[in-house]
C-alpha cells in the first residue's frame, strides 16, 4: 500500500502528467500535491474543483441516482483534468486530481493507471 507522496509520484509517472493532487473535499484543502508550477496553481485549482465534486454529488441526490462518480473529466484545449473520488472507506471525502498533457496523454490510459493509483493508496 502507499502513503500519501508515493502515490503522488506515481500518478505522476503517468503519461503526460502536469500536476497530481489528493484533496479533501469538505475543505477543499489538498493534502498532498505534485507539480504544477507558477503558471499553474495546484493549491487553487484543488479548492476550486472541490465545488464542481459538490455539485455533481449534490445533481445525484436531487435525481436519485445510485451508485457513485467514477470520475469527472474537464477537457480543455490544452489539458485535461480528472477527478476520480476515492471510494475506500478511509479515503472517503477525498478525491484524486490529475493534471494531463493533452497532446501526450492516452486519456483512456491514464484513467486506468489513476484508478490503480487509487487502489494502491493506504489512508
Amino acid at each position: 500500500m502507499a502513503d500519501i507522496d508515493i502515490a503522488l509520484k506515481e500518478a505522476m509517472m503517468i503519461e503526460g502528467a502536469l500536476g497530481a493532487a489528493l484533496v479533501d473535499v469538505n475543505s477543499g484543502m489538498a493534502l498532498g500535491t505534485m507539480g504544477g508550477g507558477k503558471d499553474f496553481d495546484l493549491a487553487v485549482a484543488s479548492a476550486g474543483n472541490t465545488d464542481v465534486v459538490r455539485a455533481k454529488l449534490r445533481v445525484m441526490e436531487m435525481l436519485n441516482l445510485s451508485g457513485g462518480i467514477e470520475d469527472i473529466l474537464t477537457t480543455l484545449t490544452n489539458q485535461y483534468h480528472v477527478i476520480r473520488p476515492l471510494t475506500s472507506r478511509s479515503g472517503k471525502g477525498l478525491f484524486l486530481y490529475l493534471v494531463l498533457d493533452r497532446k501526450r496523454a492516452n486519456l483512456a490510459l491514464a484513467r486506468r493507471q489513476l484508478n490503480q493509483v487509487e487502489a494502491g493508496l493506504d489512508l
